[in-house]
């Protein structure tokens, strides 16, 4: 059975109930297996276990949260083992144009160098998901519901 990871930093409890959102999405999937966890109970030796990946961040001076930054620089050691493995972004901000292209473009470009296959979106967020403070507009909810839905048909798909 494929499985989806869905890992995030929240301090204000925005990013949180994003990271929700896009497990529910994944979890809409059948025949993918979709765990929850905060970055702080993720170690880099636990990436390897998942197919798929969704990381996501508050918004810090343009870009992610360090201790999502820490995961990533100490995914470092598994550097060649996550190609082909599924990733997708998320961040919330607290302010139009406080960064939050830059935090979710952080986290792809960190995925693009593992060798991941990042998933975009044509609709809206076409880079990830996106909030500015918590995600109560109909369409933060969407968008977030529908990245981790990407993520996880992705990984199913990839993974069989």
């Amino acid at each position: 059975m494929a499985s989806v990871l869905v890992t995030f930093y929240s301090r204000s409890g925005n990013t949180e109930k994003m990271a929700e959102l896009v497990a529910a999405g994944a979890k809409e999937v059948s025949g993918v297996k979709v765990d929850l966890r905060p970055v702080e109970e993720v170690s880099a030796d636990d990436l390897l276990a998942y197919d798929g990946i969704i990381m996501g961040s508050p918004v810090y001076f343009g870009s992610m949260a360090g201790e999502l930054k820490t995961l990533i620089d100490l995914s470092v050691k598994h550097y060649g083992k996550f190609n082909g493995k599924v990733g997708g972004a998320f961040a919330s901000c607290g302010a139009l144009g406080g960064g939050i292209e830059t935090t979710v473009m952080d986290i792809i470009k960190a995925m693009l160098i593992h060798g991941m296959v990042v998933v975009g979106d044509t609709s809206c967020a076409f880079l990830g998901a996106v909030s500015v403070g918590a995600p109560d507009e109909e369409r933060d909810q969407k968008d977030c519901a529908g990245l981790g839905r990407r993520v996880a048909e992705l990984t199913k798909r990839l993974a069989t």
